[in-house]
């Protein structure tokens, strides 16, 4: 099998690769046309990308089975496009979640403490105790999370040895409260209904919300106006879950103060220059998209990556998958029970095709011994009672049939 990596990747994650029997191509600068073209030209099987864009141009032009983010989101991945292809499309969530969670907790110190501006006026010669002795402390402030996956969920236990009630929100647990419940029974933590609840309770904010439809812009004016002035924003999410204009109005209007690892025009590259007119304000702190940037968060996605790759290799399953249907489709459910013979499952399939029914997902369980198996058969549609009976009296091999209606 052979693997393309289209990104910075660790050199464990190269040899584990290859000790899993796998023929690697490192080519890390790879994006755009080169990337297609790579694809074309190595046949590759398995993809490797962190930040890499993947799109539609570059799924035509390979012969991929999978596609690799070796992150958490999949932002980057067209996964319509992979859907379509049958591409399986994976990541490799949690394993950064630590890193990130660090990084929060950093931008919340820097805020409090205004270490930049400290190391700024020391690196000109200036002392300051006076200014700088203002800070009003973490100790019993609340912080909200908006989102609470792995990384919110790290981020708590952090803040809570900080001695900060926590407020969470997310979208699978607004509409549910016995869920809710459940959370801050878990968690301990207290878990509200609604986004804007949480920003008006406060005295901290932070973003972990995955990129997607429902999320691009969601922290925009409406939800920012519930913020008390002075509040503490934090994005290490993504750069796109926040809209830019709304978040530089409330930090002059309302004297939010703002740490953000994540914008939403950043360079293409890993160096580059960088213009942002939120980064010019006072009150607001940046980094370089560095929140998975640890050599302990990078080591352990590297593992996961080799994991997903190894297995799909072996077994033809792939973990951590985020693009198969949530559901079948499937409405109708044949059961055959049959001998473990040449030819039973085609002369099944052929009578299916031949009544034009879609078969959605099939599995085929052997019992002891290798004689008899029942074959699962979800399809599109009920089977009609002529192609019962043609399965039936058509294969001297099946033994029984049944048909289940799905719910």
């Amino acid at each position: 099998m052979t693997v393309l990596v289209a990104d910075k990747f660790e050199q464990s994650g190269l040899d584990g690769l290859k000790a899993s029997g796998c023929e690697v191509l490192y080519q890390p600068d790879l994006s755009g046309d080169t990337l297609a073209e790579a694809l074309r030209s190595t046949r590759a099987s398995v993809l490797v990308v962190r930040s890499t864009q993947v799109t539609e141009a570059a799924l035509d032009a390979g012969a991929l089975s999978l596609i690799v983010r070796a992150g958490a989101g999949v932002n980057t991945i067209d996964l319509a496009g992979a859907s379509r292809r049958g591409i399986y499309v994976s990541n490799c969530p949690g394993k950064n979640a630590v890193a990130v969670a660090e990084l929060t907790m950093g931008l919340l110190l820097a805020l409090d403490r205004r270490i930049p501006d400290n190391v700024a006026d020391l690196r000109a010669g200036t002392w300051n105790k006076k200014e700088y002795s203002k800070a009003r402390g973490l100790y019993g402030r609340t912080l909200g999370l908006l989102g609470f996956g792995n990384i919110g969920q790290e981020v708590a236990r952090r803040a809570r040895a900080f001695g900060m009630p926590v407020l969470v929100w997310s979208r699978r647990l607004a509409g549910d409260a016995e869920a809710r419940r459940q959370v801050a029974e878990t968690h301990d933590v207290e878990a509200v209904a609604t986004a804007a609840e949480l920003v008006s309770r406060a005295d901290v904010v932070s973003v972990h919300l995955a990129l997607g439809k429902d999320t691009r812009g969601f922290v925009d004016a409406d939800l920012l106006a519930h913020a008390r002035p002075g509040t503490f924003f934090i994005n290490t999410a993504r750069g796109e879950v926040v809209d830019a204009a709304a978040l530089e109005a409330a930090v002059k209007d309302k004297g939010l103060r703002v740490g953000l690892d994540v914008f939403a025009a950043e360079p293409p590259s890993a160096t580059g220059p960088f213009a942002d007119p939120l980064v010019a304000l006072p009150g607001v702190y940046g980094t370089h998209h560095i929140g998975a940037s640890t050599d302990q968060a990078q080591e352990a996605i590297a593992a996961e990556t080799v994991r997903i790759v190894r297995t799909f290799k072996d077994t033809g399953r792939v973990p951590n998958v985020v693009n198969l249907a949530k559901q079948t489709p499937a409405t109708h459910m044949l059961v055959v029970r049959h001998r473990d013979r040449p030819g039973v499952l085609a002369h099944v399939l052929d009578q299916l095709r031949a009544a034009h029914l879609n078969v959605q997902e099939m599995e085929n369980i052997i019992f002891d011994g290798a004689q008899a198996a029942v074959a699962r058969i979800n399809l599109d549609g009920p089977p009609p009672d002529a192609t019962l009976g043609a399965i039936r009296t058509g294969h001297d091999d099946i033994l029984d049939l049944q048909v289940i209606a799905r719910a």
